[in-house]
């Protein structure tokens, strides 16, 4: 694999890291996911920079290298968005592509929503644009037992990750999250129950990988992480209009678990989602899971590759 150029820069006080990719005059950003740090997009960084792209994708902060911010209490997904302007600033970035997954869709959104002149277009995985004024109560209508619910409870998750060391925390994860069922834990049992010790690796996630993420969670810990997304509420950011106007992708897998909270296939397979980003191509792909970047990357890199090459 081609050699990926490290960056830290300073951000409000914390060591933000990114990695780097490529060296073409258009810039493409991946924000990743749960409990994903910026080498979820390795195989995405590298079709970019080859197709004369420039890759970043820096780690949020509190995962991986980025440093973990001082008061946890207080992490929101504003800063996350502050962190990304940040960014471009110090490295002389006017416009770019997002490209973003899972949680990170909301920064993303809310970045071109906040500074629509910077974005050329987004291309979002794993989860749609929601306006705050129609929200998707999907909450209500799982049981107790739901991940979501169980890891927004202050403590619960860090007594269930802490039994385990961070491969194997995040090697349930990716177990877990990569079926087509939503994770739910039995009344009895925690989310890390679920697993069985002897389950396989899903076949496109190598042990080197999983390597890999422990050796940075062993870092950063599981504790921002689970602040931001689980805990942090969604600030006021001032925005008043919703519409999303830059161009959009949406790759959805066939088999991600997320088309199975209450409200969110219809929503995506209605249209009803075009209400909120006009410009936006939908595309399935019938055996993608949740980690469809990783499990189909040749397929999701020529997806960007063409959204990019059409929006330049």
């Amino acid at each position: 694999m081609e050699q990926f150029q490290h960056k830290f820069i300073e951000v409000q006080g914390l060591k933000l890291h990114v990695a780097e990719i490529g060296s073409g005059p258009t810039v493409v950003v991946f924000l990743h996911g749960f409990p994903e740090i910026w080498y979820s997009w390795r195989h995405q960084m590298v079709a970019m920079a080859r197709a004369g792209f420039c890759a970043l994708a820096p780690d949020f902060r509190g995962y991986g290298l980025f440093d973990p911010p001082p008061e946890l209490e207080k992490a929101s997904f504003g800063d996350l968005i502050k962190d990304l302007g940040a960014l471009l600033d110090a490295l002389g970035i006017d416009k770019v592509f997002l490209v973003a997954k899972d949680f990170g869709v909301f920064p993303a959104y809310m970045f071109s929503l906040l500074h629509q002149e910077r974005v050329q277009g987004v291309v979002t995985l794993g989860f749609p644009h929601r306006s705050p004024n129609h929200p998707i109560k999907y909450h209500e209508h799982l049981p107790e037992g739901f991940y979501i619910s169980r890891w927004r409870e202050p403590g619960r998750a860090e007594a269930d990750f802490g039994c385990l060391d961070a491969k194997t925390v995040v090697r349930n994860i990716y177990i877990l999250f990569s079926r087509s069922e939503i994770p739910i834990a039995a009344e009895n049992q925690e989310i890390m129950d679920i697993v069985d010790p002897s389950t396989p690796l899903p076949s496109w996630f190598t042990e080197l990988d999983l390597e890999e993420y422990g050796s940075l969670y062993r870092k950063s810990g599981v504790r921002t992480a689970l602040e931001i997304p689980y805990r942090s509420s969604k600030e006021d950011l001032g925005i008043t209009d919703f519409i999303i106007k830059v161009p959009s992708l949406l790759v959805m897998g066939g088999k991600d678990y997320v088309l199975k909270f209450p409200g969110i296939e219809e929503y995506i397979r209605s249209e009803k989602v075009k209400e909120f980003v006009p410009q936006l191509e939908i595309v399935f792909s019938p055996e993608g899971t949740h980690f469809i970047q990783e499990q189909s990357p040749n397929e999701v890199n020529q997806l960007i590759l063409d959204f990019l090459k059409k929006h330049i």
